[in-house]
């Protein structure tokens, strides 16, 4: 690699202040920085010295999302081409097929998330003077795991100019938002294009093209009153393994967990977070099996039994761990004290299975960890506060006590 540090250091000088291409510095900065760990250090003060930086995370945040690209991957050719066998319409496949199919439906989304994205922080930087922010660099991975497979290029490309002017730059860029910005591009998909983000065409690839291909997710047919379709077409190892139609990166709880222990074993993701998730979406499962035990056949007028025949498979399906472990988690707009994470998490795993029950909304989770994106200031607000009012109570108490002594 030296050779190529002494390429950087030799045009270096073009990119510095005074230098004829100066302009370009942040985009100079953010390739050598990916490249090599930065030259500039803390030298005086109170502060941790520590040779990861934020491309450093950001890095492992994209290796623990691998394992649900390489799945999804090859779950797009797996739909595409069962679905092609089952209208006759093909003998066979195989595994390397399937994979392939996937990887060539992937590149384009991926190239476009990458690049609609990173021109926008392109722009911002050079306007502004600073340096490229790295968010962008999960996010861009983030965006095509979360969106259908056939979703036209070009309102994925509006979708991400949305997600990151409203939901990043306006706030000051990366650190700042208050909201998840891949969160912020899947809500204005949800709301702006509503037939190709949800139905039975959208979620295997070229069903919207051929004739008898189909593919509604789970959610979607329990919500519709199908529970016995779904328990003969989908096994739980079905579910875990992530062999069901979905978003292409949020099928596989199993390669999820993967990411899971990447992120945790980094230190990179909150865990009190991700168990309190579990914890709160567990506990609002066991109450609507409960209460269904109770119910007479009225239950499936108000749409609860469906999903209560599930029961807990609502942590395997509809994008919830996949919410729960990468978006959930983010490190910018989740809350920052300890008992906070553990409120946050619980609601988000509390409400987003009482509004797939009650409303029988699939996009519950998305829109729950938008919510308390919001409120998650105001958790760590009141964290604080009783916090400070517990310590000075203890104050008063032992001046009390002196004084009476």
């Amino acid at each position: 690699m030296k050779f190529l540090r002494d390429a950087l250091d030799g045009i270096k000088p073009n990119f510095i202040s005074g230098g004829k291409w100066e302009k370009w510095n942040p985009v100079f900065e953010t390739f050598e920085t990916f490249l090599f760990t930065p030259d500039h250090v803390t030298t005086s003060g109170s502060h941790i010295r520590d040779g990861v930086d934020m491309k450093r995370l950001m890095t492992v945040v994209v290796l623990a999302l691998f394992p649900a690209l390489f799945f999804g991957m090859y779950n797009i050719g797996y739909f595409h081409f069962e679905q092609l066998v089952a209208i006759g319409q093909l003998p066979s496949y195989t595994f390397m097929e399937a994979f392939l199919f996937g990887l060539w439906k992937m590149l384009p989304i991926i190239i476009v998330s990458y690049g609609v994205g990173l021109g926008i922080e392109f722009i911002f930087a050079m306007f502004y003077g600073h340096s490229i922010h790295e968010g962008y660099f999960v996010t861009g991975m983030l965006i095509p795991l979360i969106v259908p497979v056939d979703l036209p290029l070009w309102m994925l490309a509006v979708a991400i100019v949305f997600g990151v002017v409203i939901g990043k730059e306006i706030f000051g860029g990366t650190g700042m938002n208050i909201l998840n910005p891949a969160l912020v591009v899947r809500a204005f998909l949800f709301f702006a294009y509503p037939t190709f983000m949800s139905g039975d065409k959208v979620w295997v690839a070229g069903a919207s093209e051929i004739d008898g291909m189909s593919g509604a997710t789970i959610l979607g047919q329990l919500g519709s009153g199908a529970e016995a379709v779904v328990a003969q077409s989908y096994s739980v190892m079905d579910m875990f393994i992530g062999l069901i139609p979905g978003s292409i990166g949020e099928t596989s709880t199993l390669a999820i967990l993967m990411g899971a222990v990447v992120l945790l074993l980094a230190g990179v993701a909150s865990w009190r977070i991700m168990l309190s998730g579990v914890i709160g979406a567990g506990i609002m499962s066991a109450l609507f099996l409960l209460w269904g035990g109770a119910l007479t056949d009225a239950s499936a007028l108000i749409g609860l039994k469906p999903l209560m025949d599930f029961g807990f498979n609502h942590l395997l399906v509809g994008g919830f761990a996949f919410g729960l472990v990468f978006m959930a988690t983010d490190p910018v707009s989740a809350t920052q004290t300890n008992t906070g994470k553990w409120i946050y998490g619980f609601l988000i795993g509390f409400l987003s299975i009482l509004l797939r029950v009650l409303n029988g909304f699939p996009e519950a989770v998305m829109l729950v960890i938008l919510l308390l994106n919001v409120f998650a200031p105001t958790i760590d607000h009141y964290v604080v506060q009783a916090s400070v009012k517990r310590r000075n109570k203890r104050v008063e108490d032992r001046i009390k006590k002196a004084l009476s002594a």
